[in-house]
């Protein structure tokens, strides 16, 4: 079996007159150490020993590399009554980061062997390369002096995988790095240590020695926090082998702990993937103690292991090592609190050994670990949401560990209490007596504390909501391939349906697209969608979801007409004149149509000689027309199924100048470049007129206008149907003035008439339009 190497020591004086003890590594006889791409995580402490009696502080100081830190005192049945800071060194921006505080409100230990050290919380601040430590004795006269012993205890991850070591890891072994040498190795001379900064002088010592000296107020205890080859039973609530002292639970319940590994029962809901020890580093070497067992698992409690949310995911395993070396070497547990750490993108990582599957002892909650496991998610829950990948994982987790034992992850169950004591919420337990938990509880349901953190701790129901089940949230978002028109879908028979889910898909068995209530097709729990082509008629059609606890949950259905049958126009497009301005590339039309459908018209698209939508209930539209040129005038009629009806009628506007109709009086020749042509036709004199003669189913008579403008009649195939004014407070040219517009294309006369009005007798026509 390997050893480690001895520690030297070396002695810094602080600015405040104290000393700190530092822990430098003796080089490894591997001559290649230097240049390993992998290494354990490492733990070194620095004593406070600076300020007054109800202060002590370590100023900026140097240190080696570190991305974890905590403070610790001797004594575990010792409270630190007060408060602890520190502030660290990026390591990557050399920047100093603001004041942050220890949770030392930490679940205390029952029956602490004699190798447990009271601790804080550890605080996950990332490399670092220096710190800055104030422990400050709480106010008031009831309080109780600060504990002798107080460290700093620094907590260097290691790199362990090749992942890790793309991922930014160093292969520089820190100062307060142990190589691992054969037994019976003889350790080289120490080197120096670098020296801390802010004015602080490195002051060696004459007789460095290669053994610690004991951690008290008057000695500076400076270890490597690796225990020795035969620990003093540092347990964590669990006494060593062979003891016969109490454990965290004094329960009269059956529920009780053993060494011998029971039989994994299987679950009712599947196992998660969770990454193993092996493949997070787990140094195995520094807890060689045996795990130990419940006899099942009635509740789960979330935690949060505090520190910074900024974390990269590919970091989740050093940060795991290091609470692990910080539970172990700094604390003097025998393994890991947790049983289970979830990261911020919802990886699930083992924690305490003894077997994912199997109901293993944790230390997490006091009073509480008997019955329990514990799941912690990295970060600090205080101010910040967990992810909801984070939340999707813990549920699933909770949800295969209590299905192990026939539990609804949403029910509540029956603890009994390990300790006498008051939760967060001032509830008290008395040791021995039974209480009501939720399955999903927080730790501050067992304990007197903050964690999970406030909103972690509000979403417990989201989390329980997810591992119980039914899916939450389920409902349709679309159905491809059919239209909806009111409440009621049409599609020809193939439809997509589309739906979402507020459950995490991880957390689903299953989906099954219902038509009529029968299931027609079966996706994974993955899916959100599924196809399906239905007969003509009217069904109803949802979507089930099967939660991997096999409970279900439908969507609200709906109904989809499945109809083959196309719209139909009523009216064919029709094209007639209308009034406006004339010119040969745009004369002003409407076009006319009617479209039905058997069930219901969704749209009419114009198709050509240009594009356009209209609603089913418009039937016309203003547009122009190119004179002399046959024209297509194409429509297409949609129901809501997509079924469509086109009609493409062809019209062409001609323009009939002046010259070509019968005249009868005297008229006049005028130019202008305002004209149609360039010319156009005037007469002041009464009864004088005009006749045109055509083929076509609508004309417009086009006229200049002008404040002297007169009057005229119009005459339709020899009737008088109407009198014209063309007066008009500003000149205008080429004005279809009147029109008319027949049902069918036929021979037809319009003929126009001077009215000889008193004053303004003048009347200038500009020509004829029609469409054939």
């Amino acid at each position: 079996m390997k050893r480690r190497a001895w520690l030297t020591l070396g002695a810094v004086v602080l600015g405040g007159g104290g000393v700190v003890t530092y822990a430098v590594a003796s080089p490894s006889s591997d001559p290649g150490a230097a240049g390993r791409a992998k290494r354990p995580a490492k733990v070194y402490d620095l004593a406070l020993k600076g300020g007054t009696g109800d202060k002590r502080e370590l100023p900026r100081t140097d240190t080696e590399q570190f991305s974890m830190l905590g403070v610790s005192w001797t004594g575990a049945a010792k409270r630190l009554d007060g408060t602890a800071q520190v502030r660290t060194r990026s390591l990557k921006t050399g920047q100093w980061s603001a004041w942050q505080d220890l949770e030392l409100n930490v679940d205390p230990l029952e029956n602490p062997g004699v190798g447990v050290r009271g601790a804080s919380e550890p605080l996950w601040v990332g490399p670092s390369d220096g710190m800055q430590v104030q422990v400050i004795r709480k106010n008031g006269t009831s309080s109780s002096a600060l504990p002798k012993g107080l460290e700093v205890n620094l907590v260097d991850p290691g790199v362990v995988t090749d992942a890790e070591t793309k991922a930014g890891g160093t292969a520089a072994e820190p100062a307060a790095f142990v190589a691992d040498e054969s037994p019976g190795a003889t350790a080289s001379a120490p080197t120096d240590s670098a020296a801390p900064t802010d004015g602080t002088t490195v002051m060696p010592t004459d007789g460095q020695t290669t053994t610690s000296p004991a951690a008290t107020d008057t000695t500076p205890a400076a270890t490597d926090s690796v225990p020795p080859s035969a620990p003093a039973s540092p347990t964590d609530s669990v006494p060593p082998s062979g003891s016969a002292s109490p454990t965290d639970s004094v329960s009269p319940s059956p529920s009780t702990s053993s060494s011998a590994p029971p039989s994994a029962p299987p679950s009712t809901v599947p196992e998660p993937p969770i990454v193993s020890r092996a493949d997070w580093g787990a140094d195995e070497s520094i807890s060689p103690e045996a795990p130990e067992y419940n006899a099942d698992v009635k509740a789960v409690f979330v935690h949060h292991t505090d520190g910074a949310n900024d974390y990269s995911c590919a970091d989740s395993p050093s940060i795991i090592r290091s609470i692990y070396a910080y539970h172990v070497q700094v604390s003097g547990w025998k393994d890991i609190g947790y049983n289970f750490l979830v990261d911020k993108c919802g990886t699930i990582f083992e924690g305490r050994k003894g077997g994912v599957d199997l109901p293993v002892f944790g230390a997490h909650t006091y009073g509480w670990n008997r019955e329990s496991a514990g799941v912690a998610v990295l970060g600090d829950y205080t101010t910040t949401s967990a992810t909801n990948a984070t939340l999707a994982s813990v549920a699933r987790l909770a949800a295969w560990k209590l299905g192990q034992y026939g539990a609804d992850p949403a029910g509540t169950t029956q603890l009994t209490a390990g300790a006498s004591q008051h939760n967060y919420f001032n509830t008290d337990f008395t040791a021995g007596s039974k209480y009501t938990f939720q399955r999903i509880s927080g730790h501050r349901d067992g304990y007197n504390t903050q964690c999970p953190g406030g909103l972690l701790y509000d979403q417990l129901p989201t989390i329980r909501s997810w591992a119980s089940g039914p899916v939450q949230g389920l409902k349709v978002s679309s159905v491809d391939g059919a239209g909806l028109s009111g409440s009621t879908y049409y599609t020809k028979g193939g439809i997509t349906v589309r739906w979402t889910a507020t459950t995490p898909a991880s957390l689903i068995s299953k989906f099954e697209l219902l038509v009529d209530g029968k299931s027609v097709a079966t996706t994974s729990g993955t899916a959100t969608s599924a196809g399906v082509t239905l007969a003509l008629g009217s069904h109803t059609v949802a979507v089930r979801a099967v939660h991997q606890s096999g409970k279900t949950a439908t969507s609200a259905a709906l109904t989809v007409v499945a109809e083959t049958t196309a719209p139909t126009f009523t009216t064919n497009p029709k094209l007639s004149l209308r009034s406006g301005t004339v010119s040969t590339s745009a004369i002003p039309v409407t076009l006319g149509w009617k479209a039905t459908d058997d069930k219901a018209l969704r749209e009419v698209k114009l198709l050509s000689p240009t594009t356009a939508a209209f609603g089913p209930t418009t039937t016309t539209s203003n547009r122009t027309a190119k004179s002399g040129a046959a024209t297509i005038w194409s429509m297409r009629a949609y129901d809501y199924a997509g079924n469509y009806r086109t009609s493409s009628p062809s019209y062409t506007p001609v323009l009939l100048q002046e010259t070509a109709a019968t005249k009868s009086g005297s008229w006049t020749s005028r130019s202008s470049s305002g004209y149609l042509g360039g010319q156009s036709y005037s007469s002041g004199s009464k009864g004088a007129g005009l006749t045109w003669t055509f083929t076509g189913r609508s004309a417009a008579w086009v006229v200049s206008r002008a404040a002297s403008s007169g009057q005229a009649y119009i005459y339709v195939d020899g009737t008088k149907v109407s009198t014209v004014d063309l007066k008009s407070s500003t000149t205008l040219y080429r004005q279809a003035i009147w029109t008319k517009t027949w049902s069918s294309s036929a021979k037809h006369t319009i003929k126009i008439v001077v009215v000889g009005t008193s004053g303004r007798p003048t009347v200038t026509t500009d020509g004829l339009v029609y469409i054939k």
